[in-house]
């Protein structure tokens, strides 16, 4: 029933569109009037069968596509929908993105200030280590120089003793004083 008001319908705008054609102008066209209308009638005729012949085809097509489009613009919504999820995602990590750059940042703060205070200490060790060694070290030397102004001291001394008493004593006496002066010497 629908189709039948939609073919009366497109044959009513057609036969309106030709009125105003023919009556546009008061000048005699060269278009015989009885002609025209076996053209209108031929027209119609021809639309009739196409229509008997492909209509169910031609609206089962048009059924279909717009079924297709129906389901295109269903599967559209869809992404639409998804992509603004994901949209919601991406804008969600980019707020949080700050936060993370905070909080990496701050993690590296704390291992750098950890790693600065652990080469600190180790410094600090070192160098204590390195006084204390310094420190034995000269100590060490300082016992070696008294030990050496000692052993030099000793011989000015012996020397000394023995050009004293080479004037003042005899061989014999002078032997028996180097030998006490020695041990004294040695054992000191």
């Amino acid at each position: 029933m629908q189709r039948l008001k939609i073919a009366l319908t497109a044959f009513c705008i057609l036969l309106f569109t030709a009125s105003i054609a023919v009556a546009s102008g008061g000048e005699d066209h060269g278009l015989p009037l009885g002609n025209f209308a076996l053209r209108i009638l031929n027209f119609a005729l021809v639309l009739g069968i196409i229509y008997y012949l492909f209509g169910k085809k031609i609206a089962a097509f048009f059924k279909a596509r717009t079924e297709g489009i129906a389901t295109e613009i269903a599967s559209l919504e869809e992404r639409k929908l998804e992509a603004a999820k994901n949209l919601a995602n991406v804008e969600k990590r980019i707020a949080n993105l700050e936060s993370e750059r905070q909080a990496i940042l701050q993690e590296y703060t704390a291992q750098g200030e950890a790693m600065k205070a652990s080469l600190i200490a180790q410094a600090e060790k070192a160098a204590a280590q390195l006084a204390e060694s310094a420190k034995k070290t000269a100590e060490n030397e300082i016992n070696a120089a008294i030990d050496a102004m000692r052993a030099e001291m000793a011989d000015h001394i012996i020397e000394a003793t023995e050009k004293l008493l080479a004037k003042k004593l005899s061989a014999a006496e002078h032997a028996k004083l180097v030998d006490k002066y020695l041990t004294k010497v040695v054992l000191n």
